[in-house]
């Protein structure tokens, strides 16, 4: 991961759901203002990222992406085990991985 890309938390977290790239964050807090589980709070330093403070906390509802007014300013990190791996129904036929429903 680049060093630009920060992930603002004030604890170690197996998952570091939330993403902050702080060369395209214009520190609005419209994340802050609008995530359901106040994951993120305001840094007290002007022109800083938001801080995650509690990225367990994160539902990964992707509120906080949608209302970032930069593209690519915040992104989600989805914990592994809710990744999904879409094999078309073709491509499993193929493989001969037995019968597709």
């Amino acid at each position: 991961m680049d060093k630009r890309d920060v992930v603002a938390s004030g604890e170690i977290s197996a998952v570091k759901a939330i993403v902050i790239n702080a060369h395209k964050c214009i520190s609005c807090n419209r994340c802050v203002e609008i995530c359901q589980v106040d994951a993120l709070l305001p840094n007290p330093e002007k022109g800083k990222p938001p801080i995650l403070q509690y990225p367990g906390e994160c539902w990964y509802c992707g509120c906080c992406v949608m209302e970032c007014p930069v593209e690519g300013g915040i992104s989600l990190r989805h914990p592994l085990m809710n990744q999904a791996d879409w094999v078309l129904k073709s491509e499993l036929e193929e493989r001969g991985r037995g019968s597709v429903m």
